[in-house]
């Protein structure tokens, strides 16, 4: 992702928020500036244009990492949806609360399976912490919240191994976010085969990713 003045975006307010300025998506004379200060003082090229270098530096310099939101949260929880006795999923795994397959203990979810919406939501936060760590160690391209969001969605249904290795992912690393966005709508088949609740999921992550 190259920014530079006049590119108007998303990433512009990345950028902007990592440096402290007033995130508005435009880059301009004061983002300029500040850019070209943060190069200088980083031993870069003060040309005030965020390649690929000045991206790694400003990404390592921010050492904060992402967490889901709440409009994340309500997104998972909308599609994963609440059940306190166990079933099998669309690809026939044991789950139960908001899509765990296994306990904290490490243990796997199995049919007769009872549990309380307390208990659920711990295993629910135990497992997303898998999940956001994926996401924030996988992704080296910038993202705005939305973007993070729509990512941990995406992992917690497909898994970590299946969204490391993913497309999408390589599009995302390589600056690539339209591509990144279209192959959300790649994972919604099970076993060959499409499947509704799927599609409606990741069209609505698509859009997440998007806005």
């Amino acid at each position: 992702m190259l920014l530079k003045v006049g590119s108007t975006g998303a990433q512009v307010k990345e950028l902007q928020k990592i440096l402290s300025l007033t995130s508005d998506g435009v880059f301009g004379i004061d983002t300029l500036k500040s850019v070209k200060a943060f190069q200088s003082t980083n031993g870069l090229v003060s040309d005030g244009i965020v390649g690929s270098k000045t991206w790694d530096v400003l990404l390592n310099k921010n050492t904060s990492k992402h967490s889901l939101s709440n409009n994340g949260m309500s997104l998972l929880e909308q599609f994963e949806g609440l059940r306190l006795e166990a079933y099998l999923d669309s690809a026939g795994i044991a789950t139960i609360g908001w899509g765990s397959i296994k306990y904290p203990n490490g243990n796997k979810v199995k049919l007769g399976d009872k549990t309380t919406k307390a208990q659920a939501k711990e295993y629910k936060l135990h497992d997303l912490k898998e999940f956001e760590s994926t996401v924030n160690t996988s992704v080296k391209a910038p993202l705005t919240q939305n973007q993070y969001d729509a990512l941990v969605s995406l992992s917690y249904n497909i898994g970590s191994g299946a969204f490391k290795n993913s497309t999408l992912l390589k599009k995302l690393n390589s600056g690539d976010y339209k591509g990144a966005a279209e192959q959300f709508l790649a994972w919604n088949k099970v076993s060959g085969k499409k499947v509704q609740g799927l599609v409606n999921r990741r069209e609505a992550e698509q859009k997440l990713f998007l806005a």
